[in-house]
């Protein structure tokens, strides 16, 4: 790989969520290249707690988007990837890190194929209904939707705000002892 490190880092530094999407369909070469990054992610003592369902219905996609807020996204995208965790009560903890490890690799793989995407969440009010239309065992713990697709700049355009300002590094980092 000829990228240097200044470019790998514009590259991590410029994923942006993308909550607006065309209606091209992901290519299935995309799709398998992220998913493998996904089975590649690391987890806890190297478990794996995860599945995905690979979701290309727009009818489900909507569906999901209206059992939750948090994934309105969803139903304008081509393609959404529903993480479905073993949901191990002893390993909660583990799994909600490689949860959230594995979402985002799973948008960066994306980003990687001009790809963008967008995480959401079921709460707990709404997991039950989510796992249900999913066809989902009770026994599973399902939390995180990543929808993606290639974005519709128009409509980012039209609903972006003012880009926030990042807190500047003096603010946020502390060396050796926490600084109150």
């Amino acid at each position: 790989m000829t990228n240097t490190a200044q470019e790998r880092i514009a590259f991590l530094r410029g994923l942006n969520a993308t909550r607006a999407f065309r209606p091209d369909p992901v290519p299935d070469a995309a799709i398998e290249d992220i998913l493998n990054v996904a089975r590649w992610s690391g987890s806890a003592s190297n478990v794996q707690p995860w599945e995905f369902l690979v979701i290309r219905n727009r009818e489900t996609l909507q569906k999901l988007a209206a059992i939750s807020p948090n994934v309105r996204h969803a139903a304008n995208a081509p393609l959404g990837i529903v993480l479905v965790m073993t949901g191990d009560p002893d390993k909660v903890t583990h799994e909600t890190y490689d949860e959230g490890r594995l979402s985002e690799r799973i948008m960066l793989a994306a980003e990687a194929h001009g790809l963008g995407s967008c995480i959401g969440w079921f709460r707990p009010e709404t997991m039950a209904a989510a796992k249900q239309a999913l066809g989902i065992p009770e026994n599973r713990l399902v939390r995180t939707e990543i929808s993606i697709g290639y974005p519709d700049e128009e409509a980012q355009r039209a609903r972006q705000k003012p880009a926030q300002a990042r807190k500047p590094l003096s603010e946020i980092v502390h060396e050796e002892r926490y600084r109150g």
